[in-house]
């Protein structure tokens, strides 16, 4: 008889760390983290997976476990998943692995999220120098759709997605990695303009044997030890996926990943309900624990025939993905534009980081006058359907970016009238989003034109 529905081989218990799962979870990217299941091309199975924390940050109304949050931690992910062809042979190097979304979803029983920012000191997000503190909102699903009591008036369809889905690197894109990223560390400050008050974020996250979880490999012996040493972050995407965010990666998506060691070992996490383009607050789109319906396909040679390298060896490559045919319909948009001058009006050469950065600041300031506080739409923007877009690029000296938000979801029109800002109770936005204070040193941004 033929098999109906997808066969589960990565199951999750709700009530676990982590590690205590039945195939313990791994938070890095290494080439001999072991896989804990094996699947065959076209046949349909199901991944089960944590929030990126683990769970350890919860449903209840309190900022504090954002600000004591562990961010070397980063994204559980379930796998690492050893993929084979209808005649057992598994992915090798230079192959394509196919990965389609064929269904994707909250687990069952925890249709619930959250949206927060990381205090500055602990990672802050990319507007941390506006926004120092820890903040958090929770939000609820009610089919397709979030809410949240520490947002009120907005309600929005979500574009369910993957944050984390890739392969595991070969030992010689790892070092690749690991030698580019710290010499980043080494010699950023010195060498970077970007912003400048960015430079209080991490430049790079080093591998670190901190908070490291290698999936079925025993803590702390000598084979440990080795790996966690040498393994990659899941913090940034590179050359084998990984934490791209790409909010279109929903129902029907199909994604085109590198493979760099026998099997694939493909790995995914950090489930999402909703995003907006950039995921500005860090942990800022409605993270959830969720499952994953998946099929492989393997296009042998698939790398050299489709994946130009853009770098001095053959493994700098980057993944292709088809956008799946679902997702939110909205028919009218406010879109706000940011140039790249930055706060203190200094000129940036065609940076279109400084002029997103400045778009969004546009755009926090600007509904901030229709009764939320800063924070709720800092949040609000990192996790609802807005669209990001670099508009220009070539028109020296600045860049020009723009960051389109959808208005229905919005149950006042934000659009400006002859008549002005309207005012009355209904305006009026309480609570506001759960927040901490801020105690530490680093500076902070103040613009004199914005509103209070």
């Amino acid at each position: 008889m033929a098999q109906y529905g997808a066969r589960l081989i990565v199951p999750i218990d709700l009530k676990k760390q982590p590690w205590e799962q039945k195939l313990p979870l791994h938070n890095r990217w290494h080439p001999d983290i072991p896989a804990v299941a094996e699947v065959t091309t076209g046949e349909l199975f199901r991944v089960e997976m944590v929030d990126f924390s683990g769970g350890r940050i919860t449903k209840e109304y309190t900022a504090e476990d954002i600000k004591y949050a562990e961010p070397y931690i980063a994204h559980y992910l379930s796998g690492p998943i050893r993929v084979l062809d209808k005649n057992g042979v598994p992915a090798k190097p230079g192959d394509l692995l196919v990965v389609e979304i064929c269904n994707l979803g909250p687990l069952p029983g925890d249709e619930w999220g959250f949206t927060a920012t990381f205090d500055r000191e602990n990672g802050g997000g990319f507007l941390t120098d506006h926004f120092p503190c820890a903040t958090k909102a929770i939000w609820y699903f009610e089919g397709i759709y979030a809410y949240s009591p520490h947002i009120p008036g907005v309600r929005f369809p979500g574009l369910t997605h993957p944050g984390v889905i890739g392969t595991a690197p070969s030992m010689e894109l790892l070092n690749i990695w690991n030698k580019r990223e710290r010499e980043l560390e080494e010699t950023g400050l010195q060498s970077l303009k970007l912003c400048e008050v960015l430079h209080s974020r991490p430049l790079a996250n080093l591998p670190s044997t901190k908070g490291c979880q290698l999936g079925k490999i025993q803590k702390y012996s000598p084979e440990w030890e080795r790996i966690a040493s040498e393994a990659a972050r899941t913090i940034p995407g590179r050359e084998n996926g990984g934490n791209c965010d790409i909010k279109n990666l929903s129902r029907g998506s199909k994604v085109y990943l590198p493979v760099f060691v026998e099997g694939a070992n493909l790995s995914t996490g950090d489930m999402h309900f909703s995003q907006g383009d950039g995921e500005i607050a860090f942990c800022g789109a409605i993270e959830m624990s969720g499952f994953l319906e998946l099929k492989c396909e393997i296009i042998r040679d698939g790398m050299k025939e489709y994946l130009t390298p853009m770098g001095p060896t053959l493994l700098h490559v980057n993944p292709i993905f088809e956008i799946g045919p679902v997702e939110p319909r909205f028919s009218e948009w406010l879109v706000f534009e940011g140039i790249s001058v930055d706060e203190s009006g200094r000129q940036h050469y065609l940076d279109a980081t400084v002029a997103y950065k400045r778009a969004i600041l546009n755009a926090i300031d600007y509904l901030s006058k229709f009764g939320y506080s800063k924070e709720q739409i800092y949040l609000l923007l990192s996790c609802c359907p807005c669209e990001g877009r670099i508009s220009g690029i070539v028109d020296s000296p600045n860049a020009c970016a723009t960051l389109a938000i959808p208005t229905a979801i919005f149950d006042q029109d934000i659009r400006p009238k002859p008549q002005l800002v309207p005012t009355g109770p209904r305006l009026v936005r309480h609570p506001d989003v759960l927040k901490c204070t801020y105690d530490g040193n680093l500076p902070t941004t103040k613009n004199p034109c914005a509103t209070a």
